[in-house]
């Protein structure tokens, strides 16, 4: 089989196109047929030497959608349509490659309703909303902020909790071209940082008050403004460090107001809180009420291409590899 590898953690030109031999089947695992993968900044991490467990060389893509086609013992049928996310382009082969062993675990069926290339881009960025949502305690009527609206995590956080009943959803984008489109899409109280600064915003938004949850997938300077904005008794789930991983925050911000700010990492949590996670998304993509956005689509063999885009352009939606698969099947 063909696939797309970090031959070294050197930037884009360190990814190559390979022949490897295809995946046997395992025990307590499950041969699935690739035919689209998400492309997300943690491949960018992974290609920078940015990632403690990562070694090359290794075929990168953190997230992907298949086909079984040997389900070995784990009670699942043969041609189901499965996405998934795990370990995968870290520690051991990612989805950047026609066929892929997974644990049966990480597997969610897909529902008929959802297309391969919407499927390939939920996983890391629609679990890790939703159970960051729940780690912060988000319940009906209360205001959250989820900064950087083009973002993956920031969308599906955004989506996520307009659908299952926030008074109020704040979001970020980083110029006004991209508030006006994000306005465009439907997503209101977008706030423009080229001209207005985020803890500024948010008390104009929210009357002085600020919100109940933020989930803040950017780090850097976002940081510290983002906990100025919470209110009183208010949560902050920190999982991203795009724009740095320095920040500088006010403890007052923690001490007057009563709140909380806390790590997460998706590869941390268990089978059960997965599992429960997809039960609430699946039925908010197919009923509509939530719907995942796609920038572009690449061939498998512009995955450097495409993680450049994804980088240096920052668009606003995922970015998905799908199309021609690299072996030339589809």
């Amino acid at each position: 089989m063909l696939a797309i590898e970090a031959t070294t953690f050197s930037g884009y030109g360190g990814l190559r196109r390979i022949e490897s031999p295809r995946p046997q089947a395992a025990e307590g695992r499950v041969l699935v047929r690739v035919t689209a993968a998400g492309v997300t900044p943690l491949d960018h991490t992974i290609l920078s030497g940015g990632h403690p467990r990562a070694k090359a060389p290794l075929v990168l893509g953190n997230e992907g959608v298949g086909v079984i086609e040997d389900a070995g013992d784990s009670g699942l049928e043969i041609g189901s349509r499965v996405m998934f996310t795990g370990p995968y382009g870290v520690s051991e082969p990612g989805t950047w490659q026609n066929w892929l062993l997974v644990r049966p675990e990480h597997l969610a069926l897909v529902p008929d309703a959802i297309e391969d290339v919407v499927a390939a881009g939920l996983p890391v960025a629609y679990l890790t909303a939703q159970v960051a949502l729940a780690l912060a305690g988000f319940k009906r009527g209360m205001t959250v902020l989820a900064p950087g609206i083009g973002g993956s995590v920031g969308n599906a956080t955004y989506q996520l909790a307009r659908a299952q009943g926030a008074d109020k959803v704040i979001a970020t984008a980083g110029s006004a071209s991209k508030a006006a489109k994000a306005r465009e899409l439907g997503f209101d109280d977008v706030v423009d940082l080229s001209a207005e600064g985020l803890a500024d915003a948010v008390r104009r938004m929210t009357a002085g008050r600020g919100v109940d949850v933020v989930i803040e997938s950017i780090g850097g300077d976002v940081t510290g403004q983002a906990l100025s904005s919470l209110g009183v008794g208010g949560a902050l789930i920190t999982l991203g460090y795009s724009a740095g991983t320095q920040a500088t925050i006010n403890v007052t911000d923690l001490i007057w107001k009563r709140a909380r700010m806390e790590g997460f990492s998706l590869f941390a949590q268990s089978p059960t809180t997965i599992a429960t996670a997809w039960r609430e998304i699946l039925p908010l993509i197919v009923g509509g009420s939530v719907k995942p956005i796609i920038d572009r689509v690449y061939a498998f063999d512009e995955a450097g291409e495409a993680l450049r885009h994804l980088i240096e352009d920052r668009p606003f939606g995922k970015v998905i590899l799908a199309g021609k698969s690299i072996g030339g099947e589809s």
